[in-house]
């Protein structure tokens, strides 16, 4: 792996994403393996500069998806098995590793079965106590699902405490056959967790419950939106003030407002992703609101193989594009934009690159000239303080 010069979450708070006095913090990168990627990438980021410098490299399967404790002491990755030529009957895995924030290095401490197959997304609850598996599954059989891990004093994963597994199919064959689980997302006040169904088209509303009692979470009295079929919803963040949610839909290449009423959340407006005509493959993967939230930004594969760039209307929370970038490269499955504001990380998995575009925090537009990071299959991208 080299480095190459070229033209929100609960789970963390900002102390554990800020960067130091110098500007320097890590940079987490969780990948797909078997081919020029060996697991988990650290780095350090330099925010004045926008520069990544190779620290160090856990190995591990398929981390795809990654999640960091509060206190930094901790990552969690998934391992994304079985994929699409794997047998049904393989379940995938969640690894916990102990992380030094001052050496940038990662020591494994144990794996735990996902019980489902193709683990995708990860979440800590608000309280640090349990994390939250989605899992894919491209089989319908065992379907998708979420599991609840509980986080032992140590760090270390223990054995799932719940699964739900979802029901449902979409009318999109092939892609809509059974449920298909893609995030799971608790609300800014840490009432409820947001299952986002892309098989079914439904946003799942569950009431978490701290001490477990009568389990972790159970349905909410309003349990699920219904979103439009064939759309596909994917992952989900909520605006800085809570009130509105925003969806991005794969298999519709489109952005949905929501509006957060009590835990029911009430669709205002759908944006797509391409320009009117666009007649080649989509593929809508990531969405991430600028640290002011005054911006939202939503990655799209396919043969579109860009960013688009919507202000956030800061009143009623509604959408207008203001821009498009393309990711230089093929498959912008995530991204992610650094806690000053000024960077956002970009992953083409199909090429093996990473670019980091400096960002105008009041236009929101990306500049040019990025810089490049040749990384093996990137995907996703955590900001970690030293």
């Amino acid at each position: 792996m080299t480095l190459v010069s070229a033209t929100h979450a609960l789970a963390q708070s900002s102390a554990a994403t800020a960067p130091a006095d110098d500007g320097v913090c890590n940079l987490i990168v969780g990948t797909y393996t078997g081919g020029k990627s060996e697991g988990i990438y650290v780095f350090r980021f330099d925010a004045k500069t926008g520069d990544a410098t190779p620290v160090s490299v856990a190995k591990t399967v398929n981390p795809a998806y990654l999640a960091v404790s509060r206190d930094r002491r901790f990552v969690y990755a998934v391992n994304e098995l079985p994929g699409e030529d794997g047998p049904a009957s393989l379940r995938g895995d969640v690894s916990a590793f102990a992380f030094d924030p001052a050496s940038g290095q990662l020591k494994f401490l144990n794996k735990v079965s996902a019980e489902g197959n193709d683990p995708c997304y990860l979440s800590l609850s608000p309280d640090g106590r349990y994390v939250f598996v989605a899992n894919y599954s491209i089989a319908a059989d065992p379907g998708g699902s979420f599991v609840v891990l509980p986080v032992e004093q140590d760090g270390t994963l223990g054995t799932p405490l719940q699964t739900v597994r979802h029901e449902g199919r979409g009318p999109v064959k092939g892609r809509q056959d059974s449920a298909h689980v893609h995030s799971t997302v608790f609300s800014p006040d840490g009432r409820f967790l947001y299952a986002q169904d892309l098989g079914a088209d439904k946003l799942y509303t569950w009431r978490y419950t701290a001490d477990g009692k009568g389990g972790v979470v159970s349905p909410a009295e309003w349990h699920y939106t219904e979103m439009k079929a064939g759309s596909g919803p994917r992952h989900l963040v909520f605006s800085n003030d809570g009130r509105h949610a925003y969806v991005i839909d794969e298999l519709a290449a489109s952005v949905t407002v929501l509006r957060d009423q009590n835990g029911r959340l009430v669709p205002e407006q759908t944006e797509p992703l391409v320009e009117p005509g666009f007649k080649g493959a989509v593929g809508a993967a990531a969405l991430h609101l600028s640290p002011d939230g005054r911006f939202l930004y939503a990655s799209n594969r396919g043969d579109a193989n860009d960013i688009t760039i919507f202000a956030v209307d800061q009143a009623g929370g509604k959408l207008s594009r203001v821009g498009r970038q393309s990711s230089l490269g093929k498959t912008p499955r995530e991204f992610s934009i650094d806690p000053t504001g000024r960077w956002l990380i970009v992953g083409n998995q199909n090429s093996d690159t990473a670019y980091v575009f400096r960002r105008d925090p009041q236009t929101g537009l990306l500049g040019p000239d990025p810089k490049r990071l040749d990384i093996g299959a990137p995907v996703d991208f955590r900001f970690v303080a030293r």
